[in-house]
């Protein structure tokens, strides 16, 4: 008796005209009446469960242990560091001293990059990296400044500051720092991490060139003492005005050409030594390392010597004085006006946030064996850029250069950053007297050194165009768009490309019709069963058995690049296999359901000739028959043509299905059978993934018999399922071996008949009384339900099911 909770339901149902789904009018008994023993099987039998909605509501409410989760997860930290000992801290002392040497020149060369005084990119490298080790998931990656990264917060900076003045440059670098940060912040802490997954490796890749040629031309002037113009324009313009200007060269050019030829001068020489002498690659690489630090030195030392003695008239530029310690500790001062102003250069920001740092936190916890979480690196991000504007901080993320070299400076956890953190706070609050003399052109070459290795070589983009030739050219239009405007528009177009490609793609996915192929699996010169240990026979012979071979479906135009000689046999007259390719939803249903019915009206004819009492009973768009009713019949082309019996959709590749993609089936369904009346089309559906997809098929009226569906009369229908053997020790195999083995024990071979002889025995001859013989086969289990005999576990017992139906039709056995 149903409860008070159904009955109310069913009445406000009739009360809104609400036809709830009842009782499947296609009855078991009629499923299985005499076709299959497990139709006897009522206590045993599986029919299928319907999800509901309730049930997915369910599943969505986390329960109190994934709360709990939820909660440890946001500090990764706590997982290892009461394993922490002096191993790990050995490898995290060399690797936080080695990258803090590192980060405390890049970071000041990044703040000018950014349109900010030098100190901020230490305040930056400082808080960035002291924050990091309590919310990630990466050991290796470093981050803080970022020349990317530096370079769009240059971009807003010089734009905001335009067009309000009095406004210092850190305050608008702050409030996007900020702002970003709880974009980020939010999308980590709703676990969205997949959402950097929309950026495709070509969009990235094409970014990051575009990005590394425009810092490298942006950088020349500086590089070679030149002004008078604009840095931070258009790249391509900024290199005709230094083809302009190079007259005007002065000696900063000196001092830029000749530190970026150390820099690469000197990494070669220690690669070559360390492949020459792999016993010293340790030493060598740490010294290798340390080559920026040992130029901003060196070229430090001679700008001291050279104007220790004229401070206020240097003979070329240099950086000048840096402020000790932190000087601007304290709330960020965020105005809405400034947050309106910068708004369109947020989408930029997050996605340089996010991509470069997943990416190279993904790739180097591949190469190292462990595994990062997108999302929770998302909440690293946003709190490192959330609080950091709090000591002064500008916007960063993870560092490609600096995570590649503590990686190979064994760096053990994420701790490290501490000790980088320290060395960055030694050298604000020591080291800032020996930054004046820096000679910015230095600081140039070490920025143009550092991005070199962003730009994609040309082995890479080759290797792109041999996966994927029209990707290619989205990169080269990501990289020409950077170049002749500004970074952000290559993003943008190499993002909207991507995706314009992806829906196409979606779009016109037309899927393939398949044909069977009898395949044998070979090794060597001998065909295996099964178990690859089992020879069947010699190849070429016919010593084996047919039984080893299988049928698979390939597609009959042999599209998938199957060689051409195989012969594609259609599957049966009239039956078509029809496989989508990209899956089933609104946007590729019209496309892929149309191109099925052109392609099974071309290759079938209609069941009964149309017949129309007048001529104005014609519809407007039918063009009638195409032969001249006076000739005979034998000359149609159509009529060596099968009429359409029944269509097997495979849904491997279908996921999810939606109301559009159902309809547009129903729709088909309903025109195909309009094109093979009086009969009707079955209509089986094989490799169904997902119960939601078969609840909206049922839904449909898909999985049951045509003339079951809509009530109508019914044909007795042969239900072929999938059985698999269950039980283990007590499997029916197991069982009906031993019976065989205590037959050939308790009995002398003499007087066996024919079939017994070839191992031939009926239930009685195995000496099992009924109730053994039901116990036996009882040992199997359908797949899938009972209820829906037209959706199947596989290809083979579709087209099986299909042809078994088909040839049971009245009319099938009429001829």
């Amino acid at each position: 008796m149903p409860g008070s909770g159904a009955t109310v339901g069913q009445g406000l149902a009739k009360v809104l005209g609400i036809k709830l789904e009842g009782q499947n009018p296609y009855s078991i008994d009629d499923v299985t009446r005499g076709e299959s023993i497990l139709s006897r099987q009522t206590s045993h039998s599986f029919f299928e469960s319907v999800p509901t909605s309730s049930e997915w509501l369910h599943e969505q409410v986390p329960s109190r242990q994934e709360v709990t989760e939820y909660g440890r997860s946001l500090f990764p930290f706590l997982t290892w560091i009461h394993h922490y000992n002096l191993q790990w801290l050995a490898g995290d002392l060399v690797a936080g001293i080695t990258i803090g040497a590192i980060v405390v020149p890049q970071g000041m060369a990044y703040a000018i990059l950014a349109n900010l005084d030098p100190q901020f990119g230490l305040y930056s490298s400082f808080i960035g990296v002291l924050i990091y080790w309590v919310f990630g998931t990466s050991k290796d990656i470093s981050i803080g400044p970022v020349a990317v990264l530096s370079t769009v917060v240059g971009n807003v900076v010089q734009d905001l500051t335009a067009t309000n003045e009095g406004v210092p440059a850190h305050v608008i670098a702050s409030a996007l720092s900020v702002i970003s940060g709880c974009i980020v912040l939010a999308i980590g802490l709703l676990r969205c991490g997949w959402i950097v997954d929309l950026i495709s490796i070509t969009s990235l890749s094409a970014f990051m060139t575009g990005s590394a040629i425009t810092i490298c031309v942006g950088q020349l002037p500086s590089l070679l003492g030149l002004t008078g113009f604009s840095s931070r324009d258009s790249p391509y313009k900024v290199f005709i005005n230094v083809l302009d200007h190079l007259g005007d060269t002065s000696l900063d050019a000196s001092m830029g050409i000749s530190a970026l030829v150390f820099l690469y001068v000197i990494r070669s020489a220690f690669t070559t030594s360390a492949e020459r002498y792999p016993r010293f690659k340790r030493i060598l690489f740490f010294a290798n390392t340390m080559r920026t630090v040992f130029i901003i030195l060196l070229y430090t030392l001679i700008s001291w010597a050279l104007n220790h003695s004229r401070k206020n008239d240097p003979m070329f530029k240099i950086l000048g004085s840096v402020p000790k310690g932190f000087r601007n500790i304290g709330v960020p001062n965020i105005s809405s006006d400034i947050v309106s102003q910068f708004g369109s250069y947020l989408p930029a920001t997050v996605i340089v946030l996010l991509v470069e740092h997943i990416a190279i936190s993904k790739s180097f916890g591949r190469v190292n064996n462990y595994t990062i979480d997108p999302s929770q690196e998302m909440v690293a991000i946003g709190m490192t850029n959330i609080i950091g504007p709090f000591f002064g901080a500008y916007p960063s993320t993870g560092s490609f250069s600096r995570t590649a070299i503590q990686s190979k400076a064994g760096v053990r956890t994420p701790a490290s950053g501490i000790i980088t953190g320290a060395v960055v706070l030694i050298a604000t609050y020591l080291l800032t007297a020996v930054f004046f003399y820096i000679p910015s052109a230095t600081l140039a070459a070490v920025i143009i050194h550092a991005v070199g290795d962003l730009v994609t070589p040309p082995n890479t983009v080759y290797q792109f165009w041999r996966v994927s030739p029209i990707e290619v050219s989205i990169f080269f239009i990501g990289v020409f768009v950077s170049i002749f405007t500004q970074i952000e528009d290559g993003l943008y177009a190499t993002v909207c490309l991507s995706a314009f490609v992806l829906i196409y793609r979606i779009l016109k996915a037309r899927g393939r019709f398949l044909g069977k192929v009898k395949v044998h699996s070979v090794l060597g010169d001998h065909i295996i069963g099964d178990d690859h240990r089992q020879v069947v026979g010699m190849y070429g012979t016919f010593d084996h058995v047919d039984s080893s071979a299988r049928n698979v479906f390939l597609p009959v135009d042999h599209g998938d690049g199957s060689n051409p000689e195989v012969e594609v046999d259609h599957p049966y007259p009239g039956i078509f296999i029809y496989r989508f390719s990209e899956g089933f939803n609104y946007p590729n249903a019209n496309f892929a359901l149309d191109y099925l019915t052109d392609f099974v009206q071309a290759h079938t004819r209609r069941t009964s000739p149309e017949d129309f009492e007048r001529p104005g009973d014609r519809p407007w768009n039918n063009p009638g028959p195409r032969q001249s009713s006076k000739r005979p019949a034998a000359s149609d082309p159509d009529s060596s043509l099968p009429p359409l019996k029944a269509v097997i959709l495979d849904f491997s590749s279908v996921n999810n299905v939606d109301i559009t993609s159902i309809q547009r089936l129903i729709d088909i369904r309903n025109q195909l059978d309009l094109y093979a009346a009086p009969n009707m089309v079955d209509w089986h559906i094989a490799c169904i993934n997902n119960r939601w997809t078969k609840r909206a098929l049922v839904s449909g009226g898909f999985g049951v018999p045509a003339g079951s569906r809509d009530g109508g009369a019914q044909r007795r229908w042969k239900s072929i399922f999938s059985v698999a053997e269950i039980g283990g020790k007590d499997s029916a195999a197991a069982i009906a071996e031993d019976v065989a083995n205590e037959r050939d024990h308790n009995i002398n071979g003499e007087g066996r008949n024919k079939d017994e002889e070839l191992g031939v025995y009926s239930d009685c001859d195995m000496g099992m009384s009924p109730g053994e013989a039901e116990k036996l086969r009882r040992k199997g289990a359908v797949v899938h339900g009972l209820d829906m005999p037209l959706f199947h576990v596989d290809l083979t017992n579709a087209l099986q099911s299909a042809i078994a139906n088909v040839e049971g039709r009245p009319e099938s056995r009429a001829a």
